[in-house]
């Protein structure tokens, strides 16, 4: 995409909850999406699980099927239940199966506060006489589990996928040595944005697909869905659902494994070899839209049609591609599991597949009946997270009236993910509320943290109010020992952060509270702290020696946002957090804001850098400057740059910006820079348009790669 291309966007649905808008988000939003269900999937034949009937889970159970039939009748049975005239949930249901955010969001073992990197510690983590890292990896939530992102460094090469191609870069030359072709027609790549992880020689490139997981909604008789111009296409026989691109690195570029499932990926977390993917899919029902039918007779046509679906129309289907051979293939029922009663639309499946061998094989999945949205992991445990607003939300928009309790649940599946074999599924357990993102969630020392928003946030009469709760993971449970509510009352929570036995919750509506929550003994959490400043931070990130960086948005009196602000928080006292610093730039938004992996922190350096898209002229300024200094801009026109701030004692000295030209020099042909990286003491920026380097001491332009 080129520098006026549509990039990921912050969007806030009915209830005021932010949702990241990928360029697939956005075209999905028009459609109308109907029941979504996956099941796991393997080419080798593996164990079924363990028939245990029932598993506690702080009042949340999963229970295996007896066969086949009972699991396809079931099935049929909650879907019949949901289904309406113009699809499945209230009002046809308004949810793409889409998951462009997390992903987030978008995941080693007893630590709940990330380093700097996928690959690099935090700060005082470094054991003594230990050689700190010339390079900085992804920003992830924990140290030693990596995120998929669109760049990756292991600090001898950079790779990097745009619009369907992967290249190489040789960041010691700062050439490129490498470039692949992975989607047919990259050149005119419209799909969402592709990310990869990196081990050794081996690439794992997760590419999305446009229609992916959208399950047949509303139509015409005759077949069909909505088409992105508004017609009909048939709905296609071939598998569409996220490729799998594994890529030998050790010589030129190559493909050596692919794997396709029907669905959406959701996310994925690495540690070592080992990767874990987690998807959902659609079945393909076609639910006719009926003009010269009431609403009644629309719905039983719609349960006739769910009567009459097979196996085959329900259970995804899979294809692996290895050493020139494709084979094919459809899920059994004997790998899937459903809580006790009815939670969800989709059937959330973890794939595992390992970076060491030389094909991806089949993913030996583990799979639960159940929504899937939000993935978090600490290295030995994984955990899939999802909410049920949209069981409410169509109904709630039209009237200002607040949700029922019992439907603002967020539902937790743990997997043991110690071993590098398939996930072993633990324990469920729900929680009131939903969740901001990944960072919601953070487990320390044998328990599991969870914070959470409740309640109505939109209206003259907000309701809402947000809560930490604590639960214990005691072998085959998943048990509440502990919660702080109370926080934030008619606000919702805008950034979490957990660090030890330290949790960090802000909540905004007009000003922002920033809570420090005392996690130490897990049955007796309670805030320790508060700081109201104007403004929220919506991203934090420890600092070391009691400090907590933050960056979000500034905002008046009255909670009217004024531009991206980075904060430095000083929280040596949790008891008496204080804002010691701030950097505010008038106009400008930041894509750290929304995706924690644009955000940079090197610990070697105390260097920070985010990009910045700034409209019209911004002013920057920070407290104590006499004069403010401004990022030039062209009047309507957005300017977008990455600046780069170095953190002391007492606040922020800018070290520099960079910019990307596409074209020119003019200003609306600058692309907006996505990432940033050090590899041995050069800062690389990642736009659309290329990469560039940039001496960290001089902040003078070394090289430019041009991708676009």
């Amino acid at each position: 995409m080129t520098g006026s291309s549509v990039h990921a966007r912050r969007r806030t649905d009915a209830i005021g909850v932010p949702r990241v808008m990928t360029p697939a988000r956005v075209m999905g939003l028009a459609l109308v999406v109907s029941l979504a269900l996956l099941c796991g999937c393997t080419a080798e034949r593996v164990p079924a699980p363990p028939r245990d009937r029932g598993v506690p889970a702080g009042g949340f159970r999963l229970v295996a099927f007896d066969s086949c039939a009972e699991a396809l009748q079931q099935l049929k049975t909650a879907a019949k239940a949901y289904v309406g005239p113009w699809g499945f949930g209230p009002n046809g249901g308004i949810r793409t199966f889409d998951n462009g955010e997390q992903a987030g969001a978008p995941a080693a073992a007893k630590r709940a506060d990330a380093g700097p990197g996928g690959n690099a510690p935090a700060p005082g983590d470094m054991a003594a006489g230990a050689a700190a890292p010339s390079y900085s990896g992804t920003n992830t939530h924990e140290a030693g589990v990596d995120e998929p992102d669109l760049v990756k460094t292991d600090g001898k090469r950079i790779v990097t996928v745009h619009r369907g191609k992967l290249y190489v870069i040789d960041p010691a030359t700062r050439q490129l040595t490498g470039e692949l072709k992975l989607a047919p027609g990259a050149d005119g790549f419209g799909g969402a944005e592709d990310s990869l992880l990196l081990q050794g020689d081996r690439a794992l490139v997760l590419l999305r697909e446009r229609w992916a997981g959208i399950a047949k909604p509303a139509v015409p008789q005759g077949g069909g869905r909505p088409a992105p111009d508004g017609g009909f296409a048939p709905v296609p026989d071939d598998i569409v659902g996220p490729r799998l691109v594994m890529v030998d690195l050790s010589g030129a570029p190559k493909v050596i494994g692919e794997y396709r499932i029907d669905g959406n990926l959701v996310d994925a977390r690495q540690v070592g070899m080992t990767v874990r993917v987690v998807v959902r899919s659609a079945p393909r029902l076609n639910l006719p839209y009926r003009e010269q039918a009431t609403d009644e007779q629309r719905t039983a046509a719609n349960r006739e049609i769910i009567d009459n679906a097979t196996a085959d129309d329900w259970l995804p289907r899979y294809e692996v591609t290895s050493g020139g051979r494709t084979s094919t293939g459809r899920v059994g029922c004997d790998r899937v599991r459903r809580p006790a009663s009815y939670s969800g639309t989709s059937l959330v499946t973890v794939l595992s597949f390992d970076l060491g061998v030389a094909t991806l094989g089949a993913g030996d999945p583990v799979t639960v009946i159940a929504d899937g949205d939000t993935v978090y992991s600490n290295g030995p445990r994984l955990y899939v997270a999802n909410d049920q607003r949209w069981r409410v939300l169509p109904m709630l928009t039209t009237r200002n009236v607040a949700p029922d309790p019992k439907d603002e649940t967020t539902e937790i599946y743990q997997f043991d993910t110690s071993g590098a074999d398939a996930p072993r599924y633990v324990a469920a357990a729900s929680v009131p509320g939903w969740l901001i993102n990944q960072y919601a969630m953070s487990e320390w020392d044998g328990h599991l943290r969870v914070a959470t928003t409740s309640g109505r946030t939109w209206g003259n009469k907000p309701d809402s109010t947000s809560s930490v709760y604590v639960l214990r993971a005691d072998g085959r449970s998943l048990t509440q020992v502990g919660k702080v509510t109370g926080l934030g009352k008619g606000e919702r929570i805008h950034a979490v952060r957990f660090v030890g036995g330290t949790g960090y919750v802000v909540t905004f509506r007009q000003t922002d509270p920033l809570y420090t929550v005392d996690l130490r003994d897990p049955t007796a959490p309670k805030v320790s702290g508060e700081l109201k400043i104007n403004g929220y931070s919506a991203y934090l990130h420890p600092a070391g020696e009691g400090r907590l960086l933050g960056v979000g948005q500034e905002a008046s009196d009255r909670g009217r946002v004024q531009g991206t602000q980075l904060s430095l928080f000083d929280v040596s006292d949790p008891t008496k957090p204080t804002r010691i610093a701030q950097y505010h730039v008038k106009q400008g938004h930041s894509e750290a804001e929304f995706d924690p992996h644009a955000f940079l922190y090197w610990p070697a350096e105390r260097l920070v850098v985010v990009p910045l898209t700034v409209y019209g002229t911004g002013a920057v300024s920070s407290p104590g400057a006499v004069n403010d200094k401004k990022v030039a801009g062209s009047p309507g026109l957005p300017t977008n740059v990455a600046v780069a701030l170095r953190v002391g004692d007492g606040g922020f000295t800018e070290v520099g910006t960079v910019d990307h030209t596409l074209r020119t020099g003019r200003p609306e042909h600058l692309a907006p820079i996505r990432r940033s990286l050090v590899v041995d003491g050069v800062l690389w920026t990642v736009s659309d348009a290329g990469l560039k380097a940039t001496s960290l001491s001089t902040m003078k332009t070394l090289g430019w790669l041009r991708t676009a």
